[in-house]
C-alpha cells in the first residue's frame, strides 16, 4: 500500500506489455510460460528492454508538475505534454497528438477536437494517472475524482474518459488507505456522473471478463474494466500484470492500469526486481533525460509527501478555469 508501488508499478506495466501491444492474446504466457525467470523484459517492437513508453512519460509530466507547483495547474501540464508531443516520441495516441499538435489553448483544445471528430473516450487519460493519483489521495473522494477529471479533459473531450479517470483515482485511493478497492467500486460507482455510470457498472461487475467486451481494450470502458478483472482474479502483483500483458491488444496501457491499480494494493515490495531493474522512461523534450527505477520511486515520495506550506488549495487559485470547471462537473 504504497505510493511507490502505485507510480514504479505502472511503469513496469508499461514497459512489460509494450513489446506486446497489438499482439494476440496469450503472446506473452507462450513465451514466457513459467512466472519468475529472467528475461520477460523483452523489448521489441521498436523498444528496448525495460524501455516504458508514452503511458509512464506522461505520468511523470503530470507528477513532475505537481510536485514543482504543489497543486493542480492544468495549463502547466498541457504546456509539458505539448512540448513532449513536439519532441517526437516513440509512441503517443493519435487523439492525444491531435489534440496536443492543433495549436488551440488548453482549456479549448479537446473540446474542438472532440466537437469535429467525435472521438475521444480512448485510454489515454487512464495510462497517465499514476501520479496524480498518488498525489490528491490524501484529499479525499471527492477531490481525487474532481482532479483526475480536469487532467483527462485536457485532451480528452469525451466525458467517458474522465469518468474512467476518476473511477482508477479513486480505486487507488482506497488501496493507499490499506483497503480493498474491490469493495470501494458500489461506492465509487455512484460519484460516476450518471449518464456513464451504468456502462462502467457493467464492465466492473463480478461476472465481467474481458472476452464480453463490446470495444478494443484502446478504448477506457474495457482497459479499466480489464485492469480490475486482472485484480480480482490474481492474488498477486506478478500475476496481476502478468494477465493484463496475456490478454492482448493495447498491452501497454492495460498493463500500466493494472500495475497502478496492483502497486497500490500490494506495495512496491511486491514489485520482481528483474523488472525494476532493467525499467528505464526516456523523457522526449526533456533535455535527453532518462528517468531509472530509483527515480520513479523519488518523484512518488515526493508526490505522496507534506504540501509545501501556505501553498492554495489542491485544485487551484479561487477562481480559476480549473475550479470554473469543478463547479460545473458538480451541477
Amino acid at each position: 500500500m504504497t505510493a511507490i508501488g502505485t507510480v514504479l508499478g505502472s511503469a513496469v506495466g508499461d514497459a512489460l506489455g509494450a513489446p506486446f501491444e497489438f499482439g494476440p492474446e496469450g503472446a506473452f504466457t507462450r513465451r514466457f510460460p513459467a512466472p519468475g525467470h529472467d528475461g520477460e523484459m523483452c523489448g521489441g517492437g521498436g523498444w528496448d528492454p525495460g524501455e516504458a513508453a508514452d503511458d509512464t512519460q506522461m505520468a511523470v509530466l503530470v507528477g513532475e508538475s505537481l510536485v514543482r507547483h504543489g497543486r493542480l495547474e492544468l495549463p502547466d501540464v498541457f504546456d509539458r505534454f505539448r512540448r513532449w508531443a513536439a519532441a517526437d516520441p516513440k509512441d503517443i495516441g493519435l487523439q492525444t497528438e491531435a489534440v496536443l499538435t492543433s495549436g488551440d489553448p488548453w482549456d479549448l483544445a479537446s473540446a474542438l477536437h472532440f466537437q469535429a471528430s467525435q472521438r475521444g473516450a480512448g485510454n489515454g487519460s487512464l495510462m497517465r494517472a499514476s501520479t496524480s493519483a498518488v498525489f490528491f489521495a490524501p484529499h479525499g473522494r471527492d477531490a481525487t475524482m474532481s482532479a483526475a477529471r480536469r487532467i483527462a479533459a485536457l485532451t480528452h473531450g469525451d466525458r467517458a474518459a474522465w469518468e474512467g479517470t476518476a473511477i482508477l483515482h479513486e480505486l487507488i485511493r482506497v488501496a493507499l488507505l490499506g483497503q480493498d478497492p474491490l469493495t470501494a467500486l458500489p461506492d465509487t460507482l455512484d460519484a460516476v456522473h450518471p449518464g456513464h455510470r451504468a456502462r462502467y457498472a457493467t464492465v466492473l461487475a463480478d461476472d465481467w471478463h474481458p472476452d464480453l467486451a463490446t470495444e478494443f481494450n484502446g478504448a477506457v470502458w474495457p482497459c479499466l474494466g480489464s485492469a480490475v478483472w486482472a485484480l480480482r482474479t490474481t492474488d498477486s502483483f506478478e500475476d496481476a500484470v502478468r494477465a493484463a500483458v496475456d490478454l492482448g491488444g493495447d498491452t501497454d496501457t492495460v498493463a500500466a492500469v493494472t500495475g497502478a491499480l496492483a502497486g497500490a494494493v500490494y506495495g512496491d515490495a511486491a514489485l520482481p526486481a528483474r523488472w525494476t531493474g532493467p525499467l528505464h522512461v526516456p523523457l522526449p523534450g526533456s533535455g535527453g533525460r532518462v528517468l531509472r527505477a530509483a527515480d520513479l520511486a523519488d518523484l512518488a515520495d515526493r508526490l505522496a509527501g507534506p504540501r509545501p506550506s501556505g501553498e492554495p488549495g489542491p485544485a487551484g487559485e479561487p477562481g480559476s478555469a480549473g475550479e470554473r470547471r469543478d463547479r460545473e462537473e458538480r451541477r
